[in-house]
């Protein structure tokens, strides 16, 4: 994962490289459990009435340098207009990731799984200002949901992982990554649980196309926790 990273700027991981990165920092044992927590996510009052297809928690981590992992006060999410044409130069408050979730093993083996591979690609970093993010976007036969309304997009942090936990009647939702001059770098579909994609957030940018139900006749979702870590 390294190495692609270094050398690209992005990786796609399979599940099970994923699955055995991960257990080789902490524990999945609560997995089921945190998967299920996407179950009860608050939709995102920001988007328009009637696209309200995304509903989210959102919680924000420091890690320093020891790898002490500190849950910090709730606060808004804010992005630049030069990341974010859409919400961009506005401060949005989110429902908080329920202590349950952001306390989980599932979440801490997460946080520091990043902490130590960003750490490799950035060793003079002393704190990371995290944000974790529980997004499920839903498809109705009526409305495909957009994972990036925004579009082709960079977040203004330093690295960023998608970690699919759930992907339910949907098709489609392929990330596309691309360089600073806007040339499409490869394109992948996160379609198991744990599948991963691991993003420099300095050196590309990556959208998602819309999904929409496989089965017209039910609504689909896509869940995945987005995790930024940012230098402070």
């Amino acid at each position: 994962m390294q190495q692609p990273l270094a050398e690209s700027g992005y990786a796609f991981v399979h599940a099970p490289a994923m699955r055995e990165a991960l257990e080789s920092v902490g524990s999945l044992s609560d997995w089921p459990a945190f998967a299920a927590s996407w179950d009860d996510l608050e939709v995102d009052q920001y988007l328009a009435e009637r696209d309200r297809y995304r509903r989210r928690r959102f919680a924000v981590f420091a890690i320093g340098s020891d790898g002490a992992i500190e849950r910090q006060p709730h606060q808004p999410h804010y992005q630049h207009q030069d990341y974010n044409r859409l919400f961009g130069g506005v401060e949005r408050w989110f429902a908080p990731i329920e202590p349950r979730v952001g306390e989980s093993q599932s979440m801490l083996t997460i946080l520091r799984f990043c902490d130590r591979l960003f750490r490799e690609l950035a060793p003079s970093v002393t704190t990371w200002h995290v944000e974790a993010h529980q997004f499920r976007i839903e498809a109705r036969s009526d409305a495909p949901g957009h994972p990036t309304p925004e579009g082709v997009h960079r977040d203004g942090v330093d690295f960023v992982l998608v970690l699919l936990a759930n992907r339910d009647n949907i098709v489609s939702g392929t990330t596309t990554v691309y360089d600073l001059a806007g040339t499409a770098l490869g394109s992948f579909t996160l379609t198991d649980p744990l599948d991963a994609a691991l993003v420099d957030d300095n050196r590309v940018a990556h959208g998602v196309t819309p999904v929409a139900p496989l089965d017209s006749v039910w609504p689909g979702h896509r869940d995945v926790l987005v995790v930024t870590f940012r230098k402070t």
